[in-house]
């Protein structure tokens, strides 16, 4: 096997790995079963993992478990205990300083302003599709109106809650670094089609995508798509993708309307300006494009 088959095996084993956590954060996962699932000896699993990945294993699933703490503190009431549990925690005091230092802001503060920030819900008896809230509390970004640039992706798509859509850009970027494909010049961005609102998350659909080298040999699931080529509203969001609604609230609620512009006919899209494996959450970077007529 020359070294960049090597390369490429390696990168498939990994992903493999990948998508079992992120399927089973709440289960036990030991590294001997993981070296199984990704055909290592557990002797050398872990090295290649941190090299194919930049992370350990135990990073990895603290990532993900805290990730799926934030979305869980904006979306219910369940109890903090429980959340920490689930997140790994024995404690709710040890997962406070988890997440303090993942976040920037301790949970129970990071669920009271989340809570405020979002729409308020429709009044009873009113519809959701027609129901327009304002922001509980004054929210506001710098939104700037600009011509995009027409851009082509290699597209990964992916069905269901956009807060998982991480393992399909996990396994996208595995498979274009694998192929010494990413570079410094790699633009990583996410197309969304749907209003959460409006579809039950099971059948939110998005795509994971990376600009890659013209004539590169794509998968059989893997599509092309072009997104650009015309004027945007761009605003910055800096904190956790689980607070990405907060932006959508703001440009449709609050900057649309007062803008007098009109939405274009492509589907928003998000392009992600730092690496999350290498910052914590509270320093993510997201620019947020809404296209317009």
């Amino acid at each position: 096997m020359t070294r960049h088959e090597t390369s490429l095996s390696y990168a498939a084993r990994i992903e493999r790995v990948l998508s079992h956590i992120a399927d089973h954060l709440d289960d036990r996962l030991d590294l001997d079963d993981l070296a199984a699932i990704a055909c290592f000896s557990p002797f050398h699993f872990h090295r290649i993992f941190v090299a194919v990945t930049g992370e350990t294993v135990a990073e990895a699933v603290r990532r993900l478990r805290l990730h799926r703490a934030a979305v869980e503190l904006n979306r219910s009431r369940r109890p903090m205990s429980r959340i920490a549990a689930q997140a790994g925690y024995g404690s709710v005091a040890a997962f406070t300083r988890a997440f303090s230092t993942a976040h920037g802001t301790p949970p129970a503060t990071y669920r009271r302003l989340g809570q405020d920030l979002r729409p308020a819900p429709p009044k009873a008896g009113m519809k959701t599709m027609t129901h327009s809230p304002a922001l509980r509390t004054s929210v506001s970004y710098d939104v700037a109106i600009e011509d995009f640039p027409r851009l082509k992706l290699a597209t990964l798509p992916h069905v269901g809650d956009y807060q998982k859509i991480g393992t399909a850009f996990e396994r996208l970027s595995n498979w274009a670094g694998a192929r010494g494909m990413i570079g410094a010049d790699t633009r990583t961005i996410g197309i969304y089609y749907d209003d959460p609102s409006a579809k039950a998350l099971g059948e939110l659909r998005s795509e994971a995508g990376l600009t890659l080298p013209d004539g590169t040999a794509i998968e059989a699931d893997m599509q092309w798509r072009f997104v650009g080529g015309g004027p945007v509203a761009k605003l910055i969001h800096k904190g956790p993708y689980a607070d990405l609604d907060v932006a959508y609230a703001y440009l449709y609620h609050v900057w649309l309307p007062q803008a007098g512009r009109q939405p274009g006919e492509a589907p928003c899209f998000e392009e992600y300006l730092n690496n999350p494996r290498l910052l914590p959450p509270s320093e993510w970077l997201t620019a947020v494009h809404l296209p317009l007529a």
